[in-house]
């Protein structure tokens, strides 16, 4: 119990540096304005779901994990990819009444299923789990999978093939964690992303499986760490369904306009480059705006 307490000491520790990090940021006042060539119009649309969030608000769910959400612990104010991205749909769609209602990451589809949460902020990925029983807004942006070792790479790991025997760590839940399940990998898992990377830099893992900003932003985090990402050939069966398509946000099925109306919002935003600044702003790139080309 204490070692998991120091772990998540150093967690909050490292977060909360990550926040008053961005205080160098651009202030609110200095932040460009971006043209929206279109205005929202989605009177017909058919359910409510919209137009019940424009007049009692709305909630939002997330999992805390840098760059996509920060949370500052003495101000509880959120930052963060997709914060950000979710903020300016929000704005674009005059919904005034925003709450933001922070969750593991397995608990975020149960929150939105059980009413808990309007929409699932943190960024998620079409499987087909997940496509049986949530709908997906259109893409936001793009990130892929980084396999993880100690620095040298003792055991040799050069594939995710060669992940079969050994411990690996991954985020309950998430695109990893279903994907080495699918193919007979046995699993570690962790609640976020900080402890997978600090047990395996601990030694008490084989190989991490995790998104590749989520490992810049621990090598950030923690500059003196002992770990690599293997030279590995990422499977296409990741990429295309496996869970590492185009990053997009989360709402019930039943609530059509409001997805219509967060997908046309993102196409907007990523037609005049607001999205793209935004994951600049996080050390990000044009790279991260599209699916990779395959050879």
């Amino acid at each position: 119990m204490m070692e998991g307490a120091l772990h998540y000491g150093k967690y909050i520790a490292a977060a909360t540096a990550v926040a008053l990090s961005l205080a160098a940021l651009p202030a609110l006042a200095d932040e460009p304005t971006f043209f929206n060539e279109a205005q929202p119009n989605f009177d017909n649309c058919g359910d409510s779901s919209l137009s019940d969030a424009i007049a009692n608000g709305i909630i939002v769910g997330y999992s805390v994990g840098p760059p996509g959400v920060i949370l500052d612990e003495a101000t509880k104010k959120a930052s963060g990819i997709d914060v950000d991205i979710n903020n300016a749909v929000l704005a674009w769609l005059g919904i005034k009444n925003v709450q933001n209602q922070f969750l593991p990451f397995e608990s975020l589809i149960p929150s939105l299923l059980s009413k808990r949460v309007t929409v699932v902020g943190a960024d998620l990925h079409h499987n087909p789990t997940r496509d049986k029983i949530i709908s997906f807004t259109g893409p936001a942006f793009w990130y892929g999978p980084a396999l993880v070792v100690a620095k040298g790479n003792p055991l040799n790991i050069k594939s995710y093939d060669d992940l079969k025997g050994k411990k690996v760590g991954v985020v309950t839940s998430a695109a990893a964690d279903q994907y080495l399940q699918s193919v007979g990998i046995t699993t570690t898992s962790f609640k976020d992303q900080f402890g997978e990377f600090t047990s395996l830099n601990d030694g008490r893992l084989d190989a991490v499986v995790e998104d590749d900003i989520g490992f810049n932003q621990y090598a950030q985090q923690v500059p003196d760490n002992k770990l690599e990402v293997a030279p590995a050939a990422v499977p296409l069966a990741l990429i295309q369904g496996g869970g590492y398509g185009m990053a997009r946000f989360a709402l019930r099925k039943e609530d059509c306009s409001l997805r219509v109306a967060y997908t046309t919002a993102l196409a907007e935003m990523r037609a005049n480059g607001e999205v793209l600044y935004i994951l600049k702003k996080y050390g990000l790139s044009e790279r991260n705006m599209n699916l990779p080309t395959q050879p």
